[in-house]
């Protein structure tokens, strides 16, 4: 992100550390398919208003295939942080939490689908930054199915800009 620009972060608060880009990769499994590894891009763009545009995007390990994209909103409302996600695969999402020490533990808010979506029951998201600010750690949960929730994702993204 460019720094010379503080005027956007202003209206963000707490949520201005996240404001940038991050690279890094990742690991999944789950009961229902083989592990995998993949690389991984996140960006959240400030606007000057309170709130960050969120965009992944995922390839398969050493900048394969793309395989997975979501957008969505970072933002605070409050007191509470909130990220809401709409995904291609036919879902959108509304996660809440409260930032404890450069962690957001969110619990799900919503999970709407489409008709014809795969049968995802909840989602649930942790992310956490350290290193002074310059790694950031997620990990994601799912329950699929007739599989209860379960570790699917987790990766490592460090800030590219």
């Amino acid at each position: 992100m460019d720094q010379t620009q503080p005027d956007l972060l202003a209206p963000l608060g707490d949520l201005a550390v996240f404001a940038g880009r991050w690279a890094g990769s990742g690991t999944g499994h789950y009961p229902t398919i083989d592990d995998f590894a993949y690389d991984e891009v996140i960006e959240f763009e400030p606007s000057g208003k309170p709130f960050l545009f969120y965009r992944s995007r995922t390839r398969k390990a050493g900048g394969g295939a793309p395989m997975h994209t979501e957008t969505g909103y970072l933002r605070s409302a409050d007191g509470v942080v909130e990220l809401l996600v709409t995904q291609p695969t036919g879902f959108v999402e509304i996660q809440r939490g409260a930032p404890v020490g450069g962690v957001l533990d969110f619990t799900q808010h919503t999970l709407g689908a489409s008709p014809n979506a795969k049968p995802v029951h909840e989602i649930r998201r942790r992310w956490e930054l350290s290193g002074d600010g310059r790694t950031l750690t997620y990990d994601m949960w799912m329950a699929f199915d007739d599989v209860p929730m379960t570790h699917h994702l987790r990766a490592e993204l460090h800030r590219a800009d």
